[in-house]
């Protein structure tokens, strides 16, 4: 038996089939959205790593080490089929305490326009017996 035919999409490492990925922009890669975006982004990252230090530390090499674990477990946790707030993982990092866009600007989610998600039809799509979207958004 011959292997699969395969056709590769990669040249370097870089994903280069439009119609599967996009287009290739080159500035998205070099500038990011805005530069406030990055500078936040990039003092969020320098106050994780004081914090990590702090707690080694305080409480000993172990500790980061056991919460990355923590956050790993709780960044894969997601109820099966239905959209997950991340609520351990929230109260894990401190982002509870946040206030983002959703809090003022609402979340798409809880728009009046969007659909309950019907766990039925979904279990069917994801089990081979439907067709359809698994769960359609607008009505």
């Amino acid at each position: 038996m011959e292997a699969p035919k395969a056709i590769q999409h990669e040249i370097g490492g870089v994903q280069n089939d439009a119609l599967r990925f996009g287009l290739h922009g080159v500035k998205s890669d070099l500038v990011g959205s805005h530069p406030l975006q990055s500078a936040y982004e990039s003092a969020t990252k320098t106050q994780e790593e004081m914090k990590r230090k702090v707690l080694a530390n305080t409480y000993g090499t172990s500790f980061p080490l056991k919460m990355d674990l923590d956050r790993q477990i709780l960044s894969r946790f997601q109820r099966p089929l239905l959209p997950s707030s991340m609520l351990g993982l929230e109260a894990l990092t401190g982002t509870l305490d946040d206030f983002g866009f959703e809090d003022y600007l609402n979340d798409p989610r809880e728009s009046e326009t969007v659909r309950p998600v019907d766990l039925h039809h979904s279990m069917e799509v994801r089990l081979g017996l439907s067709k359809g979207p698994v769960c359609p958004s607008f009505m």
